[in-house]
């Protein structure tokens, strides 16, 4: 925009002056462009040609945008030409040690600040709050503090904005009492004062005393409703950030592409589609910019609610992509089950010059788990060093182990994992006991769940799959050892809990609860339900049931799941032809799961469920996982 501005100028015949380059340059600096040191050169060039080198604020403006790029040699020639570099140039030592900054190369700003006060140049308050803010972000706590004693010394205090940068250094760093002590000793607080504390304690998951302190500040903006519902969103308090949300718009203060960055992260964990549809909305309306990281948050919202083709239309819409863009939909694909469709996509990402990182991995790993491409999976496997560059972790181990195990491939599954360079966590026993289970392999099956409980003893998970093998291969006495061995260690399973959006509001739903304003409906429609789908010859699977009750009570537990339930709610509350999203917080039992496969096809809907461990898109009786996860 400025610098199209500047083009039409110069064509109508205007002379830039000093006042023409600091913003245009300023602005250069924020660019990352394949273009942007072509375009930077070109405006140094007319800064030349108008004379203008020598003006100190242009100067400066040029060291900025140069520093900024990460070219220092440019950056530093510079500052040494200028004319009275012995002493009297500060705002030129800012410039340089603030471009840095700017391109994250924390360190060597705050070695230029060395620099600067080894030349003997006068430091002035934006010196201290530039570099103090380096340290912050850099997590240079010695130096901070040693920062703090020079501004102590110095004579600048008392400044709000000096003070204000002190408390963010130790906030940065999480030195929560130094913050705190600075804070309450402030004579003059104002917003970022407030707000610095506030993330600092956000930071520490520490989000009840943030959210104390937020409700004290005597005014906010949208920096500081920012802060607050970025805390929830970081401390895993989704609907939390989303209430913070809603009360930010009724104090009628402006949200930003930040604030919509952490909502839209909410939605996606939430599996909130018409929450996030509306925050989409909301951007439209009051002007927010449909950045890429907004972009990405987008993909990542539509991809976790299982609505991939509204995921590809935003990605499509982009016009500008980084390689976190490539990844969310290579995901999104993915985990949706359209495995074929992410490797087409990692290849389009390869084509567009973005390289790949480990998460894209996981992703081009678990898109060839979800379309059976054995063969194409190890390769990529192995190219991840040789080619991309890319160490495996234990989650690309995992992935492996998944593929292989889908596959029916159990002793060379075993053997990888054998093979890993790091040791082996819960997920990659518990990933290769299910494929035990779903194989009917006891043997590799026991030595997984010995592992597995060995890591974590109380893994209630542990026992339900290998129950579940027991039972298949019909070892009914094994079956009733572990659940004695249930009974007697006390382990108890992790509530059920299903989340399910209905006109913007979510509802929760845990197994057997009746705390739900329609609990006497839904309970209604669920017997009818379950009328329908045994008169279509449902049978309850009770294999996973372990309370010591009557196979009628088993059942009626069975029956009261929470995913049950949430579906039920959908069948009184959306449209016959809507489609039923649900999250679950575990992985979905076997009973539930053909439940649910019955009653896409008994009443024609689309029900998607995102357990702890995959998507399952249920359509026609048929489920997306082809009955494995």
């Amino acid at each position: 925009m400025l610098l199209r501005a500047y083009a039409g100028m110069l064509a109508r015949g205007g002379r830039p002056n000093a006042y023409t380059f600091p913003p245009l340059l300023k602005a250069l600096a924020a660019e990352r462009g394949v273009v942007a040191p072509a375009v930077g050169g070109a405006v140094h060039a007319h800064v030349v040609k108008f004379g203008m080198e020598l003006n100190a604020h242009v100067a400066s403006s040029l060291v900025l945008m140069y520093a900024a790029r990460g070219d220092n040699l440019t950056a530093h020639a510079l500052l040494d030409a200028w004319p009275a570099r012995g002493g009297g140039t500060p705002v030129l030592w800012n410039a340089l040690i603030s471009g840095c900054k700017r391109g994250r190369q924390l360190r060597l700003s705050c070695c230029y600040f060395v620099d600067m006060v080894r030349a003997g140049v006068a430091r002035t308050p934006v010196t201290y709050i530039t570099v103090l803010s380096a340290c912050g972000k850099g997590n240079d706590i010695l130096l901070g503090m040693q920062l703090h004693k020079c501004v102590l010394e110095s004579g600048v205090l008392p400044d709000l904005k000096v003070e204000n940068a002190l408390v963010d250094m130790y906030a940065e760093c999480g030195e929560m009492e130094a913050a705190w002590e600075l804070f309450e000793g402030m004579q003059v607080r104002d917003m970022v004062s407030w707000t610095s504390v506030i993330s600092g304690f956000v930071r520490l998951g520490q989000a009840d005393r943030a959210k104390a302190l937020f409700d004290l500040m005597p005014e906010k903006d949208t920096v500081s409703w920012t802060a607050m519902i970025d805390g929830y969103v970081q401390t895993g308090r989704f609907r939390e950030a989303l209430e913070i949300f809603r009360e930010m718009q009724f104090s009628k203060v402006m949200a930003d592409e930040f604030t919509m960055v952490s909502v839209v992260t909410a939605c996606a964990q939430l599996g909130a589609l018409e929450t996030g549809e509306w925050a989409r909305v909301y951007m439209s309306r009051h002007g927010i910019k449909m950045d890429t990281f907004v972009g990405n948050a987008l993909i990542d919202m539509y991809s976790k609610c299982g609505s991939i083709e509204r995921a590809l239309n935003v990605f499509k819409e982009m016009h500008n992509r980084d390689k976190f863009t490539w990844t969310a939909i290579i995901l999104g694909l993915a985990v949706n089950g359209h495995g074929e469709q992410a490797i087409h996509m990692f290849y389009k990402m390869l084509r567009a010059f973005e390289a790949p990182d480990e998460v894209t991995f996981v992703g081009v790993l678990t898109a060839c788990t979800h379309a059976g491409l054995v063969d194409k999976g190890r390769d990529f496997f192995l190219s991840m060093v040789g080619t991309y560059g890319v160490a495996p972790n234990v989650m690309h181990y995992g992935c492996i182990i998944d593929l292989l195990g889908r596959a029916g491939k159990l002793t060379e599954a075993l053997e990888t994992i054998g093979k890993m360079p790091m040791r082996p966590n819960c997920a990659i026993w518990g990933t290769l006991l299910a494929a035990c289970r779903v194989h009917g392999n006891s043997e590799i099956g026991e030595l997984a769940a010995e592992n597995l409980l060995e890591l974590d003893p109380e893994n209630s998970m542990a026992y339900i799959l290998l129950s579940n093998l027991y039972a298949k291969s019909n070892r009914w006495e094994d079956v009733r050892r572990l659940r004695q061995v249930i009974m007697e260690k006390g382990i108890k399973k992790e509530p059920g809990c299903s989340l399910i959006e209905m006109n913007g509001t979510l509802h929760e739903f845990v197994a057997g609860d009746r705390s739900h304003p329609m609990s006497i409906e839904i309970y209604s429609k669920l017997d009818k339900v379950l009328t329908d789908l045994k008169n279509a010859g449902y049978v309850p699977d009770i294999t996973e049931v372990f309370v010591q009750v009557t196979e009628e009570e088993k059942q009626k537990v069975l029956y009261w799941h929470s995913e049950k339930l949430a579906v039920a709610f959908a069948l009184l509350s959306s449209e016959s032809c809507s489609t039923i999203r649900i999250v679950k917080n575990l992985r979905m039992c076997l009973d539930c799961h053909n439940a649910i496969k019955l009653i896409s096809k008994l009443y024609m809907r689309q029900v998607i469920v995102r357990d702890r461990t995959r998507f399952h898109h249920f359509r026609h009786g048929l489920c997306s996982c082809k009955d494995y996860w």
